[in-house]
């Protein structure tokens, strides 16, 4: 009987295991290097901590189970409410701001396609206790700075929700999560219909359209015409002038909408160069999640990176550690176990565990490509030395094994 991997899964061989693991481990130092720690929440939690976020709606898109005490439980789909849930059960008392990120898997229950799959990867930042222009700023430059590391190159557009919620102030809350909704998927038709049904002026139309199709660098007067000098743009133009001294490159555009209730002011996504028509890779900003977990009124910007879709695209290769092939006859074989134990502490060593002869092993050393052959004969050892032989060029010498460690650790 043949069991096959689940639907909308992967296995990844070791040279797709390597690029992945050397990707993850530049973009954990770039987030190290500007001061967040990493945190690891587990990959299955209550049904309610979603439902709470997201909304009943959200069931059908989750592995969701009963466990064997009755409680409604189910693998994460995203991990921003995971690590809210953590800083309310743990961290609340830490000083602020709390700067965290995280790299694990996630699963969703959808139909997979090109670029989605049911087990899924991602690559997140949490900044929680701080909702300032700085607070900002640093979480989406650093974004850029993870991509970059990632070898990703890619548009980021910025907004803030702030602004067309100040238009639509005063209409049902209901109504006004299906407009954003709406704006967030580019549903214009839709858009226009949901108006017309709540009998909506048409300044207040005009307004609306007129805003969420404004896009470019330097269209803040253009924004202040159609809803006025409101605070949150004052504080919106602070992030954009310390984004600038970040050097960071974007395009403002108040059709983000991220579709989202919780989110409160500033939004930005990142569509990756070289992608189909799923090349948002990364996507975030300000928001207000903590009260709904039993916490306090505490802001959190943050981001995702969808961490499959960049290595669709990346191209970094981890370098290749040099590998190094032990040779004996059965008489020299257990000294050869020994040299390799030692050897392994500086570079990649393989030993005979077939019991090969002394020629399937040099052949072997060629099917690995290896970049060296250590040679332990009985005049090697009668010596004190071993046969250190350059599988490139084919040169061999007489080496002691501090010598050979030196030689080989410094390649």
């Amino acid at each position: 009987m043949t069991v096959n991997r689940p639907r909308g899964t992967r296995d990844f061989l070791p040279a797709d295991t390597s690029r992945r693991r050397y990707v993850e481990s530049v973009m954990r130092n770039v987030a190290r290097n500007w001061g967040y720690s990493e945190v690891i929440t587990p990959t299955f939690e209550h049904l309610d901590l979603f439902t709470l976020k997201s909304g009943e709606g959200i069931i059908g898109e989750l592995y969701n189970f009963t466990d064997k005490g009755g409680r409604d439980m189910t693998l994460r789909p995203e991990l921003t409410a995971p690590v809210m849930r953590l800083y309310v059960n743990e961290l609340q008392s830490f000083p602020k701001p709390l700067k965290l990120f995280y790299f694990e898997n996630c699963f969703r229950y959808e139909r997979p396609q090109k670029g989605r799959f049911r087990e899924f990867w991602q690559f997140g930042v949490e900044l929680i206790g701080s909702g300032k222009p700085d607070s900002d700023a640093e979480v989406i430059a650093l974004a850029e700075a993870l991509l970059k590391a990632a070898g990703i190159r890619g548009e980021m557009k910025i907004g803030n929700l702030a602004v067309i919620r100040t238009l639509l102030k005063g209409l049902e809350p209901e109504i006004v999560s299906k407009i954003m909704r709406l704006v967030d998927k580019k549903e214009f038709a839709g858009l226009e219909a949901v108006l017309e049904e709540i009998g909506a002026e048409e300044k207040l139309k005009a307004d609306i359209f007129k805003l969420i199709k404004l896009e470019g660098r330097y269209i803040l007067p253009e924004v202040r015409e159609i809803v006025g000098n409101i605070p949150e743009l004052e504080s919106f133009e602070k992030t954009l002038t310390r984004l600038d001294t970040y050097g960071v490159e974007y395009t403002l555009d108040f059709g983000i909408a991220r579709g989202l209730d919780y989110y409160t002011g500033m939004v930005f996504e990142v569509y990756g160069e070289g992608l189909g028509a799923q090349k948002q890779v990364c996507g975030g900003g300000s928001y207000q999640l903590i009260q709904l977990f039993g916490g306090g009124d505490v802001p959190s910007t943050g981001f995702g990176i969808g961490f499959d879709r960049i290595m669709e695209i990346c191209e970094l290769e981890p370098p290749e550690p040099k590998k190094l092939v032990m040779v004996s006859k059965p008489d020299t074989h257990l000294d050869a176990i020994k040299f390799a134990s030692k050897l392994r502490e500086y570079v990649p060593v393989h030993i005979d565990l077939m019991e090969r002869n002394f020629k399937a092993q040099l052949s072997l050393a060629n099917t690995i490509d290896a970049d060296y052959v250590v040679i332990v004969g009985e005049k090697e050892l009668e010596a004190g030395k071993l046969t250190l032989r350059d599988m490139k060029s084919g040169e061999q010498e007489l080496l002691t094994l501090d010598e050979i460690i030196k030689k080989v650790s410094q390649q």
